[in-house]
Order: structure tokens, then C-alpha cells, then sequence
């Protein structure tokens, strides 16, 4: 005889130490399951009365005494439906990574996260200690097993819970978004189906927290290993599924899904790492520094799908080495997007710091520094009008320009967040060609154009650096694939050029190290997974 099980996938955005606000979502989504969609079953993110990650508040006893008390109130509150809810749990054995079931007040069986990530962007052995047992439970007389999201990317706990009957395996997370991560995901949640012979419901929360976003992709996988039904990306929603399960047999509604191009999938994260980045942070707006360029084009029309166009400000602030086209463009963009738009030279500021530098400078030639003060006499702009206003200046550096230290310390790196810091530069092109295949708005003619700073006569990226189509694949190879200089050589990339640019990248850490956060969509990128040294004599 089957037995049927509807079950709600609740993909949320929870804020990170908003306990009070996580719990009253928790409880209007449990009861909103269970009125409307009338479920049996409800799974929640991992850690989602505290929000993910919370670094070092968990250090706090405060808060990790709220984090109890909101878990006891959710108990109390919540009648009529199963609840699978995440949570720090503090015992004589240490602090666990846990998620507790619970009915009608009743804590019917709680789970320790076994496997604590601390590689890349995770480091959960700073906090948590790690469980050593699976937990198997019955709902409507359906045996299940409860695992938290590293503990799917290993063998032992399907085994486990195969081992134990299982026939069904909750699987609460908070992963992060990574342009490649929907396919690990998918991978592995099929290797782990079919070796548990058991179906899973994989939930995973969706927000930005900090330089992080968890992109949802919540979805329900028959014991084959197929993906049944999906919630979608970069969206909250209560995803219901209906699941039949007899001795011999699982069945589950399957749904068509087709997965968005990763150019999609970047650039929705991106709209929706800025747009809780401000949010959350309590910020009124952008502000964004406009050249005429690819990069500041791209970050302005993300701004506005973010935050809507009332609410962001372009700046354009030409010096005597601006091109007319650069104007014109940023003007036209500005007026395709709608958005306030205000012109501020920077020319006399520049004479005007020349003069005061000019006895210091006496007998030097014209250099970098010159280029240098323009830049950050914009940088004081864009910052008098981020404290004025009360909006976030959104810097427009790119990864590539980041590795190499092609960006003004105190100049065009200031603001509050960096939306395309892990962006190759080639990969802006391809982001703004999508985004133009929606509504035609960046200007042909600044995607077209040779990439510029503008900040001497004639000046070109590539005068200074290899062509970016040559640049992005080294730096790939070394800061991605950890490849020496000596096996990129190897592969065909010049030997001066290697050395030129992995000299770069070392001497560009300290100013890495005071660069806005941004957007994490990079398995290596600089933010929690790059880690090196400021002052090191290591040359490979």
C-alpha cells in the first residue's frame, strides 16, 4: 500500500542575525504551508533561525541564547504540520550545525550536520562541532533521513540513511551560488538518489548576505536520480510537491525544467547580490560613477534592475582626456535607463591639486601619478555624494582588472560594494550583450570600442596589459587552476608576459586587501577563497 506525503521546499531569504524577523518568516511560512498548501511537511534552509553564515556571532552567547529562545517559540507557535527548521545547537559536547523536526510542539528527532565545510568561502570548524550519527524518522509511516548540505557532497550519510531504510532524504542548505554550481549539484544528488535508492528533497535558501548569494535551486530527485520538480533560481518561494511512496515503487510528478544560460544565471545573481546588499544594509540608492565605458555601463544597468531607476544616481565627471564619444554615451545610457543623471568636471580639482603638488614635484617627469590624481579626485565625488545622499557608491572594477592591480587605490576602488569584482573582463561583454538582448540599452558603441581608463591622450587597457582575451584564460590557469608559471608557459602563453603578470597579481595584494566587498560567482575569487600573503618571496 503507498502513502503519500506533500511536502513544501521553502526557499527563503533570511538575514543574517535578524533572529526575531527569521522568526516570524519561519512561522507565517509553516502556517501559510499548511492552510494553503495544505502540507504535511515542511523544510526550511539550513541555519535558518540565524541566517547563513554567521560567522562570528556564533562566538556570542547572546546569540546564541536567541537563537534558542526564537527555536522554543517556534515550537510553541506552530501547530498542524511538520517543521524541519535549521539552528545552531549548544551542548556539553560543543556547538552543533543542526535541524530539529517538530510537531505540534514536540521535538520528534534533531540532526548534527556531519560533514563542516572549511575550504573556499566556508570555514564551519572555526564554530561547529560535527555530528557522528544519522537520524532516520517516520512521517505518515514513511521512513526518512535528515542531512545538511556539505553531508551530501559525501558518501557516508546516504549510505547511512540507505543503510537504514530510508526511502526519502530531507537535504536543508545554504550553498552559494557559483557559475557552474546547478551542474555539480545536479551531479551529485543523482549519484547520491540512486546509491541510497532513495528520493530527495534538496532545499537551499536564496538572498545575499555580505559578499555571498544563494541562488535557491531548490528541486525534488527520484531514486533514478532525475530531477522531478524545480523552484527556480534567485527567487522566495513555498514550492509544494506531492511524493507516493509504497515498498517497491516512488512517484513523483515530473515537471520540465529547462536550466537558464549561465549568463542568465551571473547576471540574476548579480542583480540580486546588489539588491540585498543595499537593502539589508539600509541604504536609500546607488550611486555609480558612469565613463562611457563597458564596465561602469554594465554595473548601472544592474543598479537599476536591482533597485529601480528612482533609486540610483550616474555621476559622469570628465577630465581633459575624455573623448566626446564617452559623453555621449554615458549620457545616452543614462537616458535609456531613465535614471537621474548629473555631469561634474573634474578639471579645475585637477589643475588645482597639480599646483599644490607642483614644488614636491619639481624636476619629475609626468607618470602614473598624474593619471592617478584624476581618478581619485573622483573617488572624493562619488563619496561626498554617498555621505550627502545616503546612497551606496557601487565601484565598477572587474576581476581581471582586480588580479592585476589595474585600478586607483583611493581612486575608482572606492565605494561601498564591487558588483563585478569576480567578472572576468570578457565575461562583462558577454553580460552586457544578454542584457542588451532583453532591452537594447548599453550603446553599440561602448561595447565596440577598445577598453580605455582615459586618463592620458590615447590611452588604451592594452598599452599596459596583454589583450583581455589573452589575459582572462592566464589568469584562469593560475588563480583558478593553481597552474606555475612554468605549466602555463607550457601550455603556449609567452614566458614575459606569464612573469609580467603573475608579477602583478602579487603586488596588487595590498590593494585587493582594501578593495569593497562584491559579488562571490567564482570558485577562486578575492574575496573568502583567496587568502595569500601581503609580503612573501614566493616567485611560483
Amino acid at each position: 500500500m503507498s502513502k503519500k506525503l506533500r511536502i513544501v521546499l521553502a526557499q527563503l531569504n533570511f538575514t543574517v542575525g535578524d533572529i526575531d524577523g527569521n522568526l516570524e518568516k519561519l512561522i507565517q511560512s509553516a502556517n501559510q504551508a499548511r492552510d494553503t498548501h495544505k502540507a504535511d511537511l515542511i523544510i526550511f534552509p539550513e541555519l535558518s533561525i540565524t541566517g547563513y553564515p554567521p560567522e562570528d556571532l556564533l562566538l556570542r552567547p547572546s546569540f546564541l541564547e536567541l537563537a534558542d529562545t526564537a527555536l522554543n517559540t517556534f515550537k510553541s507557535k506552530v501547530q498542524g504540520i511538520h517543521c524541519l527548521v535549521g539552528h545552531p545547537h549548544q551542548t556539553s559536547q560543543g556547538l552543533f550545525n543542526s535541524c530539529s523536526l517538530i510537531y505540534n510542539g514536540t521535538l520528534l528527532g534533531r540532526y548534527n550536520k556531519q560533514y563542516l565545510p572549511n575550504y573556499g568561502v566556508f570555514d564551519e570548524c572555526r564554530y561547529f562541532t560535527p555530528g557522528n550519527s544519522p537520524c532516520v524518522l517516520s512521517i505518515h509511516g514513511i521512513p526518512l533521513s535528515i542531512m545538511i548540505c556539505e553531508d551530501l557532497w559525501h558518501r557516508a550519510p546516504a549510505h547511512q540513511a540507505g543503510i537504514q531504510g530510508a526511502q526519502l532524504i530531507l537535504v536543508p542548505n545554504a550553498s552559494p551560488f557559483e557559475s557552474d554550481k546547478q551542474e555539480r549539484r545536479s551531479a551529485i544528488l543523482l549519484k547520491r538518489a540512486k546509491a541510497a535508492n532513495a528520493a530527495i528533497c534538496y532545499v537551499n535558501c536564496v538572498g545575499g548576505q555580505d559578499e555571498l548569494v544563494f541562488d535557491g535551486g531548490s528541486m525534488v530527485i527520484d531514486p533514478n536520480g532525475t530531477i522531478c520538480q524545480h523552484a527556480g533560481f534567485f527567487n522566495e518561494i513555498l514550492f509544494p510537491v506531492d511524493i507516493e511512496i509504497s515498498t517497491t515503487d516512488t512517484k513523483i510528478n515530473t515537471i520540465p525544467f529547462t536550466l537558464p544560460t549561465v549568463e542568465k544565471r551571473i547576471y540574476d545573481c548579480l542583480v540580486l547580490g546588489v539588491r540585498d546588499y543595499i537593502h539589508k544594509n539600509g541604504f536609500s540608492g546607488a550611486i555609480i560613477g558612469v565613463s562611457g565605458g563597458i564596465d561602469s555601463a554594465l554595473t548601472l544597468a544592474i543598479a537599476v534592475d536591482a533597485l529601480g531607476k528612482e533609486n540610483v544616481s550616474a555621476i559622469y565627471m570628465p577630465s581633459p582626456f575624455n573623448a566626446a564619444i564617452s559623453s555621449e554615451d554615458a549620457q545616452q545610457l543614462a537616458n535609456n535607463l531613465g535614471v537621474e543623471y548629473s555631469i561634474i568636471p573634474i578639471e579645475s580639482a585637477y589643475t588645482h591639486f597639480l599646483t599644490l603638488l607642483a614644488p614636491s614635484f619639481s624636476g619629475k617627469k609626468p607618470d602614473i601619478t598624474e593619471e592617478n590624481i584624476q581618478s581619485r579626485c573622483r573617488g572624493i565625488i562619488l563619496m561626498a555624494l554617498s555621505n550627502k545622499l545616503g546612497r551606496l557608491v557601487l565601484s565598477t572594477g572587474n576581476r581581471s582588472e582586480f588580479a592585476v592591480g589595474y585600478t586607483t587605490l583611493y581612486g575608482d576602488m572606492v565605494g561601498g560594494y564591487a558588483i563585478l569584482k569576480d567578472v572576468p573582463k570578457t565575461f562583462v561583454y558577454r553580460l552586457a550583450h544578454y542584457r542588451n538582448q532583453i532591452q537594447p540599452i548599453i550603446p553599440q558603441r561602448t561595447l565596440d570600442r577598445p577598453p580605455t581608463a582615459e586618463l592620458a591622450p590615447d590611452q588604451k587597457d592594452d598599452d599596459t596589459l596583454p589583450p583581455y582575451a589573452v589575459l582572462d584564460p592566464l589568469l584562469e590557469l593560475y588563480l583558478n587552476q593553481e597552474k606555475s608559471i612554468q605549466q602555463i608557459i607550457q601550455l603556449g602563453f609567452e614566458s614575459t608576459m606569464v612573469e609580467k603578470v603573475v608579477n602583478l597579481i602579487k603586488k596588487s595584494e595590498y590593494k585587493r586587501r582594501q578593495a569593497p566587498p562584491g559579488v562571490h560567482i567564482n570558485h577562486a575569487s578575492f574575496i573568502r577563497d583567496w587568502r595569500y600573503p601581503l609580503t612573501s618571496k614566493f616567485k611560483g
